[in-house]
């Protein structure tokens, strides 16, 4: 395959894939805006429901950002410099929602998934706030590393 077409494959997988992230971002902040509205009970019960599908499904399109836009900073190094540094702020935009991820959020999921409904822990609600403001940094970040896949790459003449 020509290293041109393996650039344009990339721009497009890493568009998409981020395009998609970006969407599941906004509808869980949209999500957890409305659940606070819920009692410790309720809002334990959504979240843990939550997890059996939705862990694996924004892993999965986690990895296949990262992999496509680590081959679209690959590829714009070898042909196309003008490219490169827009990749590069969104890979690490991307890095920084993924650090997130794993210092704050992540951990916060594991230990939600210890909870029972009928009882959560009295510091439920501090801990769902740290969750929602950790994922809109999230959501944030990863906004603004799809406009850095978008944006069209100025040539030098």
């Amino acid at each position: 395959m020509r290293t041109g077409a393996v650039t344009r494959i990339a721009r497009v997988a890493s568009r998409m894939c981020c395009g998609i992230l970006v969407g599941v971002a906004a509808t869980v902040l949209v999500l957890e805006l409305a659940l606070r509205s819920l009692d410790g009970p309720q809002y334990v019960a959504v979240r843990q429901a939550e997890y059996e599908y939705f862990t694996w499904f924004i892993g999965a399109i986690f990895a296949a950002t990262l992999i496509a836009v680590v081959t679209l900073v690959v590829q714009a190094y070898k042909t196309d410099r003008a490219l490169l540094r827009p990749t590069l702020i969104a890979l690490v935009l991307i890095l920084v929602a993924v650090v997130v991820t794993v210092v704050v959020n992540g951990p916060i999921n594991l230990e939600q998934q210890g909870w029972t409904a009928q009882d959560p822990p009295a510091d439920w609600a501090s801990l769902r706030d740290r969750w929602q403001i950790a994922h809109a940094v999230r959501t944030v970040a990863l906004c603004a590393a799809l406009g850095y896949l978008t944006v069209r790459p100025r040539r030098r003449r």
